[in-house]
């Protein structure tokens, strides 16, 4: 079909579940909602589409702006959002989203440039799936979504516990990610211009890492909370820019696709994961328990990371 019909039309249908949920009077139907919203999800076709609109010169840069915005739009997502929720409820989030949906299909039928529309590859998910180094970065989004969402089912009950209301979370979260970004932006330097892709990455899951052992060691002050959190999103904003460049890098001919499409299937599942799991961990056991199962998956993720080939430098 090409990508922009698909990216349009997953884009309608996340506006229609956002309406749904926004009506909602019960629970069902916000579920109902949700799942209408996932039908939606187009972030393997946009990947893709950047890939097809994009030289091998600039795809890293590309990808790696996308992969800084994906982050971006958390962090607004995370200070804002308690704030219009005060303004407007439950409600009028959804609605909001809906609307913000639906003038991304302006944005992408009249803004953005039409590519080639791609040749069709029969069958090519066998190639993706075979690939050891996609098969690590496709592990490793699913352990960061899945420990960040487990991550955010502790963390606001640990600043509201420690005497800040969920409508002054935003206080810790603005500087937080603000500062988390600028220190981000060298680190993606180096590991582009200098070839360092490798020790960048490892570093970064080595912060996250670090992130989810403190908040399950430290005592949990507000100025405590804020400084883990600090060194938890400057690993995790570096893995959302970089690895979705990596999987382009790495897709194999003409199967970045496929490649994106798996990739981000893993990371919808990690969030899956992390919900179910992380809250029953803090329904049967503690916050703790929660911060350590996620430090074990993190650590898995190092290991397997540490074998990984470093990416071939970037060509003057």
């Amino acid at each position: 079909m090409g990508r922009k019909p698909v990216i349009v039309i997953g884009l309608v249908i996340f506006a229609l579940g956002s309406f749904v949920a926004a009506g909602a009077h019960d629970i069902t139907w916000i579920i109902v909602g949700r799942v209408i919203q996932g039908m939606g999800a187009v972030s393997s076709a946009v990947l893709a589409f950047i890939a097809d609109l994009t030289s091998e010169a600039h795809r890293t840069k590309a990808m790696a702006m996308v992969g800084g915005s994906i982050g971006m739009s958390f962090a607004v997502a995370i200070v804002g959002a308690p704030i219009v929720f005060h303004w407007v409820g439950m409600s009028g989030l959804f609605a909001l989203v809906g609307v913000l949906s639906i003038l991304a299909v302006g944005v992408v039928v009249w803004i953005v440039p039409d590519a080639p529309k791609p040749v069709h590859v029969r069958a090519p998910f066998a190639e993706v799936l075979h690939n050891v180094e996609l098969l690590r970065l496709n592990f490793g989004v699913l352990v960061l979504h899945a420990t960040q969402t487990a991550l955010f089912l502790v963390v606001p009950r640990l600043l509201v516990d420690a005497g800040l209301p969920v409508a002054s979370h935003w206080k810790i979260y603005l500087p937080v990610m603000g500062l988390s970004f600028v220190l981000m932006v060298p680190a993606i330097i180096a590991a582009e211009k200098r070839g360092k892709m490798k020790a960048v990455l490892v570093s970064a899951i080595g912060l996250v890492l670090a992130g989810q052992l403190l908040l399950g060691s430290l005592a949990h002050t507000i100025a405590i909370v804020a400084a883990v959190l600090f060194v938890y999103f400057l690993g995790f904003n570096i893995l959302e820019a970089s690895q979705p460049s990596l999987v382009s890098k790495l897709a194999p001919g003409n199967r970045k696709g496929a490649a994106t499409g798996v990739y981000n299937t893993t990371q919808s599942i990690g969030l899956a994961l992390g919900g179910v799991v992380g809250g029953w961990l803090l329904k049967h056991e503690s916050a703790s328990a929660v911060f350590y199962a996620c430090s074990g998956l993190v650590l898995c993720w190092l290991l397997i990371a540490f074998n990984m080939k470093a990416p071939a430098p970037r060509n003057a």
